[in-house]
């Protein structure tokens, strides 16, 4: 069964655009002239994405997308706005109401990539919701074909952090809980063009900007599918630093949840000993060094001296 993308707009010749331009697309394409009639749509129909219009008479579509939210949570909902608008629909984003936003006039091959970057992404968000372990580690490694230089990564990262979580004396339900970030903390590049993931060289600051989002997009995902909060943590988190330059949120030392500060160890490590687009990998001996160089800047000082403990230990495997 196809996935279907509910547009609205009070315009006719715009919904007529709308048809042409996914008419090739391995989507199925409902319309709506007002709220009210898309919410009816809605109430009937799983729909997969929203794109409404902002300026529309009786109900704006910020506020149409808010009602949207409370009908059917794991939609996916785009914001269309005019530059004047801009800023209510960032402030839109930051409440949870909107995904992603789309400006007029748009651009045809953005347009149609966003829609279906979001249809990709309620995908995930309902495999998630029913899915089992093996469902987890397979959607986790789909996400890494997007940027095939981290074949392997997440299965790794998870294997460390485990390890480590067990060292610390955290217990079998919170392993099982980082072994699931340990596979999921880059779920959200999902959001991420693979043009920018497999860029060759330095990335522009739009660019990183867009990088940069990918916790907040993961993280979201993962509350849309009621994943433990642990889990959450770790795709929100994992890129703090310990001593709070980090981001998303600047979070400083143990204001980082343990499970977030053992994956960002873990996902480090693994990093630099993998090549990457931008870089060739480095040997694990520098990997330690780098380390316990930034103890108590990038990261915690007693997950380190664990991990490189661990590290040291035949039966613990680095590949």
């Amino acid at each position: 069964m196809k996935d279907t993308v509910l547009f609205v707009d009070d315009e006719i010749n715009v919904l007529n655009s709308m048809k042409r331009l996914f008419m090739d697309s391995d989507v199925r394409i409902m319309t709506a002239m007002n709220a009210f009639e898309a919410m009816d749509i809605l109430k009937n129909n799983n729909i997969s994405v929203i794109v409404s219009d902002n300026r529309m008479p009786e109900m704006t579509g910020i506020e149409f997308l808010q009602k949207a939210k409370d009908i059917s949570p794991e939609t996916v909902r785009i914001i269309m706005t005019a530059y004047a608008d801009l800023h209510a629909a960032i402030d839109a984003i930051n409440k949870g109401a909107v995904y992603k936003f789309i400006t007029k006039p748009w651009n045809d091959n953005d347009l149609k990539g966003t829609v279906l970057n979001a249809v990709n992404h309620y995908k995930v968000v309902l495999s998630f919701k029913r899915a089992d372990e093996p469902t987890l580690l397979s959607l986790a490694q789909t996400i890494e074909l997007k940027d095939p230089y981290t074949k392997g990564h997440c299965d790794r990262v998870a294997n460390y952090a485990v390890k480590m979580a067990e060292a610390l004396g955290l217990s079998k339900e919170d392993q099982k809980y980082i072994k699931y970030g340990g596979w999921l903390h880059d779920c959200g590049k999902i959001g991420v063009p693979e043009s920018i993931l497999n860029h060759n060289g330095p990335l522009s600051p739009e660019q990183m900007e867009i990088v940069r989002n990918h916790s907040r997009w993961g993280a979201n995902v993962a509350r849309l599918a009621q994943l433990p909060e642990a889990v959450i943590n770790i795709v929100l988190y994992h890129h703090e630093r310990y001593d709070g330059k980090g981001y998303p949120l600047g979070l400083k030392s143990a204001d980082i949840p343990i499970e977030a500060r053992i994956v960002t160890v873990a996902d480090t490590y693994d990093a630099l000993t993998s090549d990457r687009p931008y870089r060739n990998k480095i040997s694990h001996e520098k990997a330690i060094e780098f380390l316990i160089s930034f103890k108590g800047q990038f990261f915690d000082p007693e997950i380190v001296d664990i991990f490189i403990k661990l590290l040291t230990e035949k039966s613990f495997k680095t590949s």
